[in-house]
């Protein structure tokens, strides 16, 4: 089927998630290079399910994150901005294309944005860490980042149940 090629402006809960995830990960990228003077050469490395240290690794290892974040938030805007080709059920037609679109571009605007508090989250943590701050991630940890990849995920199941 022929997908149009729509321009739907951003609205405004796409801005604000892009203003908080955006900035947030702005502020850790700072953050490393503020505190870069400050850390020891080892640094965690990784993290095992419980929110522990199981591997510490050179300092640089630390701009991993903001790299592989930056990768995520050119690539992830790229794709919000062709929702045409998105994956939707075969219902969508010239009268729900819109409200498809959006549901599709919210979604992965959420997803985008999360990822990139989430980076910033462990990047801090790291940082913690390695400073003798605190002792690990937390055992919470990987629950919360199971269910902000699920929130998403099922809001924009039922959104598309929805349209008509």
């Amino acid at each position: 089927m022929y997908r149009p090629i729509l321009k739907l402006p951003k609205t405004k809960y796409e801005k604000i998630w892009d203003y908080i995830g955006g900035g947030l990960f702005v502020l850790s990228i700072l953050y490393i290079f503020v505190m870069w003077g400050k850390l020891p050469e080892e640094i965690p490395g990784h993290f095992n399910g419980a929110g522990e240290v199981d591997r510490w690794g050179s300092k640089i290892e630390l701009l991993i994150l903001p790299f592989i974040g930056l990768f995520l938030w050119i690539l992830l805007g790229l794709l919000e901005k062709a929702p045409h080709m998105h994956n939707y059920p075969a219902r969508l037609n010239e009268s729900n294309v819109e409200a498809f679109y959006l549901n599709s571009r919210k979604g992965l605007n959420e997803i985008k944005n999360l990822c990139l508090i989430l980076f910033a989250a462990i990047t801090f943590q790291m940082i913690r860490i390695a400073l003798g701050e605190a002792e690990n991630i937390g055992w919470w940890f990987l629950p919360i980042v199971l269910i902000m990849i699920a929130i998403p995920i099922i809001k924009g199941i039922v959104a598309t149940k929805k349209i008509k």
